[in-house]
């Protein structure tokens, strides 16, 4: 008898190795390149045997490196390599890194990365795989938007629901992401599609009103019930009012600071917006809430505003603090040197639009 909040796997297991073989031809794995796999206690073994035997068919080596850890969803920066000696020096020496956890944040991974190692993060369920294939197009979509955001020094975000919010951009690089890495030290996840950057240091302020439907895909993997109202002042999050999902989100960041004065928690960190139309905002309503379900799905669908907060090492600031929260927020207005590229959540700029892929 099946348990009601049992969910059948609907993915044969056996199109795993085909799967890994698209995005591992995507992602310009060739013969006789290193294929580092980076595993945890909690990895799916399916994942790794899928991976070999994709680099295998495509005539590269592979090798997996367990570390002896289950990474957190919820916590980032937790390094896993380096500790263990000789672990940093492997996969730096490899062409790509197929990684079964989140490395952001961390420092190893800006180090590997800084040599042209590939990074490939695989996070999401197996149900998930084939639908969130990078579409053809958004690669090109997510470069156009890139430099339409690089060239940005002025960004206010408004929407019905109150936010009115603004920063300014350019101390920092803009990172994108197109849903697999075939570039030198490029990082990727399969399932994204998305842009961001961190904002200049104390230019973030305004009012941020997270409405009820905006995704809280970090640390709850929970639609928001009932308003968020945050105040923010010289890029720090000042007042938070609200029921709630209020008190939630000041208990989560409150606890993650290391001392009554540290204020890093609430620092806005990488602001930016989704492209990828075979992300779902859906996704939590129609596959419930457990995070291996919407790890890309909830983050990258088009046309949200991912807000968050903060670390911005990534960025190469200095903030390391784990009081992170993202939020990607619907129906909002952005507006980049005053030309409006997302008009209450959709995309209004042609070249960022890719059609969707439908999956039968």
């Amino acid at each position: 008898m099946q348990h009601a909040a049992f969910r059948a796997q609907e993915l044969n297991p056996a199109r795993l190795a085909a799967l890994y073989r698209r995005q591992f031809a995507m992602s310009k794995l060739a013969k006789g390149e290193t294929v580092a796999c980076i595993s945890d206690l909690s990895t799916r073994r399916e994942y790794i045997q899928a991976a070999f035997a994709a680099a295998d068919e495509l005539g590269a080596d592979v090798y997996e490196i367990c570390v002896n850890s289950v990474p957190s969803w919820s916590r980032v920066g937790v390094p896993t390599i380096g500790q263990c000696k000789g672990t940093l020096e492997a996969v730096k020496a490899a062409d790509i890194i197929v990684i079964f956890h989140v490395p952001l944040f961390t420092k190893w991974l800006k180090e590997v990365m800084g040599g042209g190692t590939r990074v490939l993060m695989i996070i999401d369920a197996p149900d998930d795989l084939e639908n969130l294939l990078s579409p053809p197009g958004l690669k090109e979509a997510v470069k156009h938007a890139e430099a339409r955001y690089r060239a940005t020094r002025e960004v206010r975000v408004t929407s019905a629901a109150g936010t009115d919010f603004s920063y300014r951009t350019g101390d920092y690089p803009v990172m994108s992401q197109w849903g697999y890495a075939d570039e030198p030290g490029h990082f990727d996840h399969w399932g994204a599609g998305h842009i961001h950057t961190f904002p200049n240091e104390g230019s973030a302020h305004g009012r941020v009103v997270l409405a009820p439907g905006d995704i809280i895909i970090l640390p709850y993997c929970r639609y928001v019930q009932d308003a968020v109202e945050l105040t923010v002042e010289k890029g720090f999050i000042t007042k938070i009012e609200g029921g709630l999902d209020a008190k939630l989100m000041d208990d989560w960041l409150s606890d993650h600071k290391e001392s009554p004065e540290d204020m890093d928690p609430f620092a806005i960190s990488h602001l930016g917006w989704g492209l990828n139309p075979q992300s779902l905002w859906r996704s939590i309503a129609q596959n419930g809430d457990d995070p291996e379900r919407s790890r890309a799905a909830a983050r990258t669908f088009p046309g949200n505003f991912l807000f968050s907060t903060g670390p911005n090492t990534q960025g190469g600031g200095k903030r390391g603090t784990r009081g992170h929260y993202d939020v990607p927020m619907r129906d909002c207005t952005i507006t980049l040197d005053n030309e409006v590229v997302i008009e209450r959540g959709r995309l209004v700029d042609p070249a960022m639009v890719v059609p969707r892929v439908r999956i039968l």
